[in-house]
């Protein structure tokens, strides 16, 4: 992360996985540690981050607060109106670029708590994350600087991919693609090594074998100058192993299902703004 002007100070409100997670992808970038703050509750997690990686650590979210040009809210979305109000006078105060991570909070919402006139980014990370191959969906609500942007893309692609999207509403379909996506590659793993060991493998073989699989499938569609749906037509060979297999997913309905599930997933999301967004 190059930059001629020192990196802004940013501030972690809650300490998490993917807090953590996020923290680490920096650090390994070259973000300077001393230019971190991370608080949480709970003091143990403080001093585990403060020992690993040497960033700032307080259990107190206005001491990270008074210094930081960016503030990055990952509490849980049940928690953060109150951690919100607690922290308006505060941000108010200091007016930092604000990025919540938080599911199913609006930007109507999270600017109202914080006392209205926010420079915000809105983004949905995923788990992968914890592995620098996260995929995140950002959005900016007007205030937002074209800087600021640039400094929401550093925090979000430290560990994978930062995508900018069009309208906020667009949060719910991130959430359903990517969001919650890793959960349904895991499912499929798990029916995959099931299956593997009905037909005779051990699970250790059919677990190393399916991990495998996923990991060059997901590599090669990456890599690709064509759609997975071409792809897939090149390894299926015309009354093949292969075609088989296909023919009994699409028989069993797995594309309708896949949309079913996807927008049960949107359907939540916005629920859940309903629920927590309230006054």
């Amino acid at each position: 992360m190059t930059q001629h002007s020192p990196q802004p100070v940013l501030a972690f409100i809650g300490a998490g996985n993917m807090a953590s997670a996020i923290i680490g992808g920096l650090l390994a970038k070259g973000y300077p540690a001393e230019r971190i703050w991370a608080s949480d509750p709970s003091p143990e997690q403080g001093h585990k981050l403060a020992a690993q990686w040497g960033i700032h650590t307080t259990t107190d979210n206005l001491q990270a607060l008074d210094l930081a040009e960016v503030l990055v809210l990952a509490v849980k979305p049940q928690v953060l109106k109150a951690v919100c109000q607690g922290m308006a006078e505060r941000v108010q105060q200091r007016g930092p670029l604000v990025i919540s991570i938080a599911a199913g909070i609006g930007a109507t919402s999270l600017e109202r708590w914080l006392g209205g006139d926010v420079a915000l980014v809105r983004c949905m990370p995923n788990t992968p994350a914890l592995v620098e191959t996260g995929a995140s969906g950002l959005f900016a609500t007007p205030r937002v600087s074209a800087a600021q942007r640039l400094q929401a893309e550093q925090v979000l692609g430290a560990v994978g991919i930062a995508l900018w999207l069009d309208n906020e509403a667009q949060i719910d379909a991130v959430t359903a693609v990517s969001g919650s996506g890793p959960a349904y590659y895991f499912l499929l793993m798990e029916a995959m090594i099931a299956a593997g060991e009905k037909q005779g493998l051990s699970r250790q073989v059919s677990t190393q074998l399916t991990l495998q699989t996923a990991l060059g499938a997901a590599r090669m569609a990456l890599a690709s100058d064509v759609d997975p749906a071409e792809l897939r037509r090149r390894v299926t060979s015309p009354k093949g192993t292969t075609e088989q297999a296909v023919h009994s997913f699409e028989q069993g309905g797995l594309r309708a299902l896949v949309d079913q599930a996807m927008v049960a997933c949107a359907d939540r999301s916005r629920a859940m703004a309903r629920e927590l967004g309230d006054d």
